[in-house]
């Protein structure tokens, strides 16, 4: 069974996710609406593949997957983002990010098709 881990700070973006994903008997899916828990999600568990949002209050999604990176580099990372810009694009590459999403999302089986091709 693969672990994934969901990070947004939209719940109804967390719900969809998670209700979609977990329909996947493969799947076993956590989600975490605060960033920072996530991290200390990461640090109890290894998981197959994180999707997070880039823009989160508190903490950025960039920073915290720098630190979860740190933890399992094998660990397949989705950036999930309404707003792409280079910076991010770069800081992105630079953490060996795996794909990314755009938000709002127009077709769950594009994010279906994009963690399947990852674990």
């Amino acid at each position: 069974m693969k672990k994934i881990m969901i990070i947004d700070d939209e719940l109804d973006v967390l719900d969809i996710l998670e209700r979609f994903l977990s329909k996947n008997d493969n799947y076993e899916v956590t989600s975490y609406s605060n960033p920072i828990d996530a991290l200390e999600g990461a640090k109890r568990n290894n998981y197959d593949l994180i999707l997070s949002d880039i823009m989160m209050p508190e903490v950025s999604g960039m920073d915290i997957l720098k630190e979860i990176k740190d933890l399992n580099r094998n660990t397949k990372i989705i950036l999930m983002t309404a707003y792409s810009t280079d910076s991010k694009v770069q800081t992105a590459d630079q953490l060996n990010v795996d794909a990314f999403i755009d938000k709002p999302f127009v077709d769950l089986k594009f994010v279906q098709k994009t963690i399947s091709s990852l674990i």
